[in-house]
């Protein structure tokens, strides 16, 4: 078994299957698109176990506490990783994670986006160490964000040379 799969375990956590979108919602675009040595991963919400969006939804700071969202970001990056194992085959393909985009809906006023995009961060260096988990990261806040997902996450990744 892989390296990242067998941390995933230990950690109890399982990878969600692909987004299932909310009825009548069609999404032409991929979720991760590999480009030469690159994996341009598109915005994810926090995903539950069936691969339907998980909650809470609202804005952060009002609907959402800061915990409940940094949980959301964790999910978010157990969709992301699912995203990149069925386009990559193998998380264990990663070199390095480059950038992240943390968007967090937030509520006016609301200022802790670093806090809560910490729970992708967090679990990213975790599963992959510093020197392949270490990234670039903005967390901004926005007005909305689809379906009012409290939180939506896209990176990229380089992969390694086979």
């Amino acid at each position: 078994m892989a390296r990242i799969e067998e941390r995933l375990r230990a950690m109890g956590l399982t990878l969600p299957p692909q987004m299932v979108p909310p009825a009548g919602v069609i999404l032409p675009f991929q979720f991760v698109r590999v480009a030469g040595n690159r994996a341009l991963i598109s915005g994810h919400a926090p995903q539950s176990p069936d691969g339907s969006i998980a909650g809470p939804l609202g804005k952060v700071g009002l609907d959402v506490t800061v915990e409940e969202a940094y949980a959301s970001a964790r999910l978010t990056a157990l969709g992301i990783l699912g995203s990149l194992q069925r386009a990559l085959g193998d998380l264990d393909r990663i070199g390095a994670w480059l950038r992240v985009f943390g968007m967090v809906n937030s509520a006016p006023g609301f200022i802790r986006q670093p806090s809560v995009i910490n729970g992708f961060s967090d679990l990213i260096l975790e599963l992959f160490g510093p020197d392949v988990g270490a990234h670039s990261r903005s967390a901004v806040g926005m007005a909305e964000l689809p379906f009012n997902i409290p939180v939506e996450i896209e990176g990229e990744v380089e992969l390694k040379a086979r």
